[in-house]
């Protein structure tokens, strides 16, 4: 099939975990069919950049994405509209023309946009089979149920209706729709026309290569994996520092802390007990610096999708300790795998286990890499490209089956 892939995240290097999803659902893509790519990015890539997407892509074409501007004339308008708001205000004409002019003339077999801020542009591309991939709901869902205060209610209550009612319609014309896990298809469900296919696919790693890390674990070191500039991030690292670190490091004193990825523009003045914490700044080999510690902490509590810092952690062989959050999405089995901790006293007692016992870390370090192996990319790609396969590409000549309620 032709496969006209359009994408908020320009995917090289891979270095979130938007990014390493599309890059490799793309490796997958790439390897059966023929796939154009439209990608927004946050500046021009590099050539070299643009040139490894094209070892598995026909085309590759890009766009400079400008992000939400809450007091814009496009943005205040929204609150009359039923688009969400920030649909409206990041659509971007140049986007627009490229995927009229890509779809005009290549005539792909499928359209799959990635993340809600590509299904706008799905409209674009008529009488062609439609996929919506890793549709996320759990964040504005969760920021709807959460929060507190009548204002915070009404506003946070209407952002997820008109989300809600806008997916509803537009979905309608879309014959599939993936998620990264089963919590998700859940939520989708309930807003997703009921005739829509919704299935998992989930986040992975690539196994083999991490498996063949060789790094020597330092004592006494943690690590948390992450960017900072995610709110769901900082949140985590708040918590952890304020609650529960320095209980650690009183009964602990060599513990050390690794952050790493980008402070750009972070405030990390507004972070506790930064003693015996080193902030990394931007790793381009992260798995290095993750395989030399002791353990990988996930105390989220906010976010959605699957974290795939735990996968990695886990294929290195790192014992990884999460509250429920932070391993939501991922069959894994419970202080079997993964210690799982939801209070700040379960979280300390937790890592300071794994700190003093090598017999607790090489029990979880063996069977965090079984667990992992369920989460490679090989394994995920087969199985994104056989769905599209059977549910897709017998359609690739017919208009989609439902009804559009509504503007795309």
């Amino acid at each position: 099939m032709r496969i006209l892939f359009l994408s908020r995240w320009f995917p090289f290097p891979a270095d979130n975990g938007s990014k390493i999803r599309i890059y490799n659902l793309l490796k997958s893509l790439g390897s059966e069919h023929e796939v154009a790519l439209l990608s927004f990015v946050d500046e021009p890539p590099p050539s070299a950049s643009i040139q490894t997407l094209q070892t598995i892509c026909s085309r590759v074409e890009t766009v400079v994405y400008r992000g939400f501007r809450a007091h814009s004339v496009r943005a205040r308008l929204g609150f009359l509209s039923p688009i969400p708001r920030s649909l409206l205000d990041t659509f971007s004409a140049e986007m627009a023309d490229k995927v009229n002019r890509v779809a005009c003339a290549w005539r792909p077999d499928c359209v799959i946009v990635s993340q809600l801020d590509m299904i706008p542009y799905a409209a674009l591309v008529k009488d062609t089979p439609k996929i919506a991939e890793e549709v996320e709901l759990t964040i504005p869902y969760e920021a709807h149920a959460r929060a507190s205060g009548l204002a915070a209610r009404l506003r946070k209550g209407l952002t997820w209706w008109k989300l809600s009612a806008y997916l509803r319609r537009t979905l309608s014309t879309f014959h599939l729709c993936t998620v990264v896990s089963s919590q998700e298809q859940r939520l989708v469900r309930k807003v997703a026309p009921p005739t829509l296919p919704v299935v998992v696919i989930p986040n992975g790693v690539d196994v083999q290569s991490l498996q063949s890390v060789r790094s020597e674990p330092q004592p006494d070191v943690l690590i948390y994996s992450g960017a900072l500039s995610y709110y769901a991030n900082f949140d985590a690292m708040h918590f952890f520092l304020s609650e529960m670190f320095p209980q650690i490091v009183e009964r602990a004193p060599k513990t050390q802390l690794l952050i790493t990825g980008s402070t750009k523009g972070v405030p990390i003045e507004r972070l506790p007990n930064r003693e015996n914490v080193v902030f990394t700044g931007y790793v381009e080999d992260i798995s290095a610096v993750v395989g030399s510690s002791w353990a990988s902490i996930a105390p989220l509590r906010l976010g959605g999708g699957t974290r795939v810092k735990v996968i990695e952690s886990l294929a290195l062989g790192v014992p990884v300790v999460a509250t429920s959050k932070g391993v939501e999405g991922l069959e894994l089995k419970c202080n079997e795998e993964v210690l799982v901790a939801d209070t700040p006293q379960d979280f300390v007692e937790a890592t300071l286990a794994l700190l003093a016992n090598p017999d607790l870390r090489t029990r979880l370090s063996l069977a965090g890499r079984r667990a992992a192996s369920r989460y490679d990319w090989n394994r995920i790609g087969k199985h994104f490209n056989q769905t599209l396969t059977e549910m897709v590409a017998p359609l690739s000549s017919k208009p989609a089956p439902f009804v559009s309620g509504g503007q795309a």
